[in-house]
């Protein structure tokens, strides 16, 4: 059951945690220029959607990081960057190549990681106003592309054990002695999915 089903809405949800992963990486970026972002969905977030964005968006990054060391997907991302025809175009090759093999949940956060990337490098090119443009493609990427299929398979809720496994696959990666952390992620990671999952039962 997708999350409509429980008084949530996936694409309010997938909209506001483009913009959550986007704003998230341009954190560090030491830019007056980088313009408000403001959420592209009519209507606002539920509390529980935030929550839901809270968690995904911890989630990705982490899951991200496991790729940021790609060439591929680096050089895919300066091609779009630093492209002189349609950055769009060369937008829609990174998503295809992102889901060449099909779509996983974990492929979509990957996306969503990169399209925080190419952000900052657009800001780094003194280029701060494609940050919207970024946001817009992502967003129309995800609704062409990916909306249909996350309805299909149960919506964002269903995204958390996916992408948990995938998270902490990628934690204990890090160190082989992170036993800890990865037990300390985890709990966290199950709680926050069980606070979700509870809150979207109430409704």
């Amino acid at each position: 059951m997708a999350c409509e089903g429980n008084g949530m809405s996936d694409e309010r949800i997938g909209e506001a945690l483009i913009k959550e992963v986007i704003e998230e990486e341009l954190k560090d970026v030491p830019s007056e220029e980088v313009p408000p972002l403001t959420p592209l969905a009519a209507s606002g977030k539920t509390v529980q959607e935030q929550k839901m964005v809270t968690q995904l968006g911890k989630m990705i990054r982490i899951i991200g990081d496991k790729v940021k060391d790609d060439k591929d997907f680096q050089d895919a991302i300066d091609g779009v960057a630093f492209c002189s025809g349609s950055k769009w175009e060369r937008f829609k090759e990174v998503g295809d190549k992102v889901f060449q093999h099909g779509i996983t949940w974990e492929r979509i956060a990957v996306l969503f990681y990169v399209a925080g990337k190419l952000a900052v490098k657009m800001v780094e090119a003194h280029l701060p106003q494609s940050v919207r443009e970024i946001l817009r493609w992502t967003v129309d990427f995800f609704r062409n592309n990916l909306l249909g299929w996350i309805r299909e398979h149960g919506g964002w809720i269903n995204s958390f054990s996916e992408l948990a496994v995938v998270s902490m696959q990628s934690v204990s990666s890090m160190s082989s002695n992170s036993c800890g952390l990865v037990v300390i992620f985890t709990a966290g990671l199950v709680i926050g999915s069980l606070i979700t999952w509870k809150l979207t039962r109430q409704l």
